[in-house]
């Protein structure tokens, strides 16, 4: 059974950081690239950031660039995302996708209401607020 599991959310204040996880199963890790996706209350999702499973290839969406960073671990089948110096907009359901195809995870995260990615989490909340 293939299942993305996100894990890490929570309430923090304006500055503060979190570590989102995303771990995989059922399915080779190894063969996947990973993207992390938001949708804030009220609004489209957007792409926020995604890993390459071939070269460790890193894309970041301009609102987040220079504060969250992407990483993977294949030995735990696990990609992360260290978001710091949070801000309120940030507030969001924070869920991550998968595809065998880099060219379509990237894509996906430019154009984040398509279906290029093959399967989906089902989201962590991430709130911001003093």
């Amino acid at each position: 059974q293939v299942q993305l599991v996100e894990s890490g959310g929570g309430l923090v204040q304006p500055g503060g950081s979190l570590r989102l996880s995303c771990a995989a199963s059922g399915f080779s890790f190894a063969y996947y690239s990973i993207a992390w996706f938001r949708q804030p209350p009220g609004k489209e999702r957007e792409g926020v950031s995604c890993i390459s499973n071939v070269d460790g290839s890193t894309y970041y969406a301009d609102s987040v660039k220079g504060r969250f960073t992407i990483s993977r671990d294949g030995a735990k089948d696990t990609v992360y995302l260290q978001l710091n110096s949070l801000k309120s907009e940030d507030t969001a359901l924070y869920y991550c996708a998968a595809s065998a195809n880099f060219v379509n995870t990237m894509l996906a995260i430019q154009d984040p209401q398509g279906n290029s990615m093959e399967y989906w989490g089902k989201g962590t909340l991430v709130t911001v607020s003093s």
